[in-house]
């Protein structure tokens, strides 16, 4: 729940606490998914994150404004995935369709053994999510350079692998949304992750590998786009 005094301490001018979500988080609250907010986080382009707290344990809260979201870009991104084809262009059917979507990538992500955040709770605009990290969340790659560039980004490449395998692109991947946690990379921001069967999911794909290559050229690792880009794309052979 958040109250009055919370919104004054966690005020950021986003239009994050509307009434809508504030019921949201009380509905959270007394099914026991969270205990409260403990501090923002992170302020997205459509959505605020936030630390929670449940006993003794942290939480991640992310909450996606309904107020002011750009939902026709998020109509944009949606509409191109077989799964929300239905959508119509409604501002909360497609905030409600962005969340529910990245709820549904993590879980997916999950499964293929993908190391993700693990999902724990989805309500309407609201996804509650694994804390990464120990006393502190678990920096982004950008701001925590790995002991060893060339390894860490084999292990990249190995989880893009993973996430194809499991039939998903994440869409949005840099050094930004890669955390760098026990000198291993977690992916997170799953909300423009998409089908590999989706029609420009190659073009994202490319995107991506893109980014990580330009981020670790600079630590001094070399690596063949082509060649990579196949080592990504590789499935094992059905039996």
């Amino acid at each position: 729940m958040v109250t009055r005094t919370s919104q004054e301490r966690f005020r950021t001018d986003k239009g994050v606490f509307d009434n809508f979500t504030n019921r949201n988080l009380f509905e959270m609250k007394s099914r026991d998914v969270f205990d409260e907010l403990v501090s923002p986080l992170f302020v997205g382009k459509e959505s605020n994150v936030f630390i929670a707290s449940k006993g003794k344990n942290k939480l991640i809260v992310k909450i996606y404004r309904v107020q002011n979201a750009d939902f026709k870009r998020m109509f944009g991104y949606i509409k191109q995935d077989p799964r929300y084809d239905f959508l119509k262009n409604k501002r909360r059917d497609i905030i409600f369709a962005w969340t529910q979507r990245e709820y549904k990538n993590l879980v997916r992500a999950a499964r293929g053994k993908v190391r993700v955040p693990k999902v724990y709770n989805l309500r309407q605009n609201i996804i509650v999510e694994e804390f990464i990290g120990d006393e502190e969340v678990a920096p982004p790659l950008k701001d925590s350079i790995p002991d060893n560039p060339e390894v860490f980004f084999k292990e990249v490449i190995k989880q893009m692998n993973l996430l194809y395998r499991a039939g998903l692109i994440h869409g949005d991947l840099s050094s930004f949304n890669i955390l760098n946690y026990k000198e291993k990379p977690v992916l997170i921001d799953f909300s423009q992750a998409t089908l590999t069967k989706t029609p420009n999911s190659d073009e994202l794909l490319e995107r991506d590998l893109n980014n990580v290559l330009h981020f670790f050229k600079k630590q001094g690792v070399k690596a063949d786009f082509e060649k990579t880009l196949q080592k990504i794309k590789k499935v094992p052979a059905k039996r």
